[in-house]
């Protein structure tokens, strides 16, 4: 059962490399994805990581576009809480005016971070209510006559370009939210697996065409798996053991860079509940990881596939990428 396949970047910086080397190979890649025929590309917004450089999302989002030709390149997503409602509405329309239509806008009520970088980032409330008015106005910002629903304030750079809005989320709340405001939802399933069923059932039942802020005649899912494609099983999951060193790494508070990959039994025994969190995973050879997709598409019925691949070679990024391609397209 072939679906849509995209990519969800998060700009790792490996260890021994800067950001600026993970941003340009973060941009190579988006070319080869371009030239691959993946649907879309998005960047995940981060913060007091020394692992991730895809803080500055819209500025990612930009440059990203200016390499690439035809696909569609987005956030997944921006934090809305870390932002005012009107600046990522000119952010966004800004790039939408500069790069044409295949510009998404997906947001999530997460701080993307530690609480005390949350709170000096903090812009906007996270409650429900207050992120589904924002999603409500940056419509209207996004609109024809540029002004939001709830203020006379004009967003001249946003003006038009009718950015089309996702909603992020990992658990039912979030599922919830997307259904009732009729908008199509990026479940985080490749890092919080525990409410997959749960939060799909919700979305599709929740799901109303009668919102204000409705932009969809059905439900619309897409749904984050991680993927590591390699010439053999045995090569895919030694390659994968960087992603579970992440993991373990985010479990145990320990701040470091991306790891290079191991003997996976050097990791027996220790993933627990690292392991738990990767359960959504297709890792292995090509034949492998068709299998494997197609079990996880047949099991959500998603409409489309978000595709996260960590490595600590940029180069073994972009052959999985090939090899995705080549068996999925």
């Amino acid at each position: 059962m072939s679906v849509p396949l995209s990519i969800l970047d998060l700009v790792s910086i490996p260890e021994g490399s800067t950001a600026r080397e993970g941003i340009a190979a973060s941009m190579e890649s988006a070319r080869l994805a371009d030239r691959l025929g993946y649907k879309r590309l998005w960047f995940a917004e981060h913060h007091n990581t020394p692992n991730l450089a895809s803080s500055a999302t819209s500025l990612l989002i930009a440059q990203a576009a200016s390499v690439t030709e035809k696909i569609r390149v987005g956030s997944g997503g921006v934090m809305l809480p870390n932002h005012a409602p009107l600046m990522v509405a000119e952010q966004y329309g800004t790039i939408a005016n500069m790069y044409g239509d295949r510009i998404d806008l997906g947001l999530g009520r997460a701080p993307g971070t530690d609480g005390m970088t949350a709170q000096a980032l903090s812009r906007s409330s996270a409650e429900p209510q207050a992120f589904a008015q924002h999603i409500y106005d940056l419509q209207g910002w996004f609109g024809p006559d540029g002004t939001a629903h709830s203020t006379s304030i004009l967003s001249s750079a946003s003006l038009g370009t009718e950015v089309p809005i996702w909603v992020l989320g990992s658990t039912v709340n979030g599922a919830s939210i997307a259904g009732q405001l009729g908008l199509p939802f990026s479940l985080a399933s490749h890092f919080a697996p525990d409410q997959i069923d749960q939060a799909i059932q919700v979305y599709r039942e929740s799901f109303s065409t009668e919102a204000p802020t409705a932009r969809l005649e059905k439900p619309y899912v897409m749904a984050g798996i991680n993927v590591m494609v390699a010439d053999t099983d045995a090569e895919a999951q030694r390659e994968f053991t960087t992603i579970q060193q992440m993991f373990l790494d985010l479990r145990a508070g320990r701040s470091r860079k991306i790891q290079p990959p191991v003997d996976p039994q050097a990791l027996a025994g220790q993933l627990g509940g690292a392991a738990a969190m990767l359960d959504v995973s297709a890792v292995g050879s090509p034949a492998t990881v068709k299998a494997q997709l197609d079990e996880f598409v047949e099991r959500t019925d998603a409409d489309e596939l978000i595709t996260v691949t960590y490595a600590f070679d940029p180069a073994v990024r972009n052959r999985s990428l090939e090899l995705l391609a080549e068996l999925w397209f």
